[in-house]
């Protein structure tokens, strides 16, 4: 099967460095699945659920939003916060849902934050629950 390199990258660490024959990120408005010789692109990720399948068996992460960029066989996902999927903890997934349901959206830029806490914290939900 025809391999191509995934890099993602956050502030602290490079998470994973690997080939792997397919990648699905999940952008701001769906997701998109990669495979060898796509089209170079760049996108804005979503707080969701990135898969990487290589070697028989697929590996999920929760990203936090960020970018992708994808050039000659070679994705570049850049995102402040990468979790093995198995790492997501619930709990604390619907902590910070309450949480952020709980505050002010009094003005655009408080609802804007609240808004996309809420979808991170229902992000991690989502992927805690599949595991």
């Amino acid at each position: 099967m025809a391999e191509i390199q995934v890099v993602i990258v956050t502030p602290e660490t490079t998470t994973l460095d690997q080939s792997c024959e397919f990648v699905a990120v999940p952008l701001i408005d769906g997701e998109i699945g990669i495979l060898q010789d796509h089209a170079p692109m760049i996108g804005r990720l979503g707080p969701g659920e990135l898969r990487v399948r290589g070697g028989g068996k697929v590996q999920s992460f929760y990203v936090d939003g960020g970018f992708v960029q994808v050039n000659n066989n070679i994705i570049s996902v850049l995102t402040n916060k990468c979790i093995p999927a198995a790492h997501v903890d619930l709990a604390a997934a619907r902590t910070a849902l309450g949480e952020a349901e709980s505050q002010p959206g009094n003005t655009s830029e408080l609802s804007e934050l609240r808004n996309r806490a809420i979808a991170q914290a229902k992000a991690q939900i989502k992927m805690a629950d599949k595991s």
